[in-house]
């Protein structure tokens, strides 16, 4: 579904991403982790087309994320991304919120913008906070709120980029919870996180990066239980003990 091939980016002389290879399979849960600074959300943010890469090569289900002919929005509508701080309109209702990519972008009328909205709300159970603006939710609700707006648009995969990390630690659960949910019912997922706990139970796989390269590619019990590298094995041993 997602392959990286070799792929380079700088910003300026900074060389962030280091000959990065990986591919996340339909259905499977790939979790991108490591310390900060380390190019994890440069990494994720090329695979939509966000930030432009120099060297190697990004495909999503076929499609050349950096060929010339490639149309960007095109793309992205099949690929829900989730960022770390909402990116909800303030002044838009929770219901408009859902329904404007919907109607801009897959030309949906409102009726039907409307009862998929209220289906993925339901879902994510917010249902009650339709008529309510982001700043009368609390930041769980206002996260959950941005993954319905997302799965809107019937993505074929999603990347979430920290998306608990703006939270209180009361309000990370309800949104890693939707995530179980979404892994559960076969969602692809590439997800760069700093919670281990929810790396450990749902992920597929567990892609760790250090200065900008790929230091390991494991499976989780794997990463978890034996990782080949140092590096790995010194950032394990921090947090391990807390998860």
């Amino acid at each position: 579904m997602i392959e990286l091939r070799n792929v380079d980016k700088w910003f300026d002389d900074f060389h962030v991403l280091k000959n990065c290879s990986t591919n996340i399979a339909q259905g499977e849960v790939v979790v991108v982790c490591g310390p900060s600074g380390s190019g994890k959300s440069t990494l994720i943010k090329c695979v939509n087309g966000l930030e432009p890469f120099q060297k190697g090569e990004i495909t999503v289900d076929g499609v050349s994320v950096g060929g010339k002919s490639t149309k960007l929005p095109k793309l992205r509508s099949r690929i829900g991304m989730v960022f770390q701080n909402f990116e909800l309109y303030p002044h838009m209702t929770v219901t408009d919120n859902i329904c404007l990519a919907q109607e801009k972008v897959l030309g949906r009328g409102r009726q039907e913008s409307e009862e998929k909205a209220m289906t993925l709300l339901t879902r994510v159970g917010l249902s009650d906070q339709a008529a309510k603006h982001p700043g009368q939710l609390s930041g769980g609700q206002q996260q959950r709120v941005a993954i319905a707006r997302a799965l809107a648009l019937d993505p074929i995969a999603m990347l979430f980029d920290e998306p608990t990390s703006a939270l209180d630690p009361e309000m990370i659960n309800e949104v890693l919870e939707v995530m179980v949910e979404l892994a559960e019912e076969g969602m692809t997922m590439m997800v760069v996180t700093h919670e281990m706990g929810f790396a450990r139970k749902v992920a597929n796989r567990v892609v760790f990066m250090d200065y900008g390269e790929i230091v390991e590619d494991a499976e989780t019990e794997e990463f978890f239980g034996s990782p080949r590298s140092d590096r790995a094995q010194q950032f394990l041993s921090k947090i391990l003990h807390h998860i």
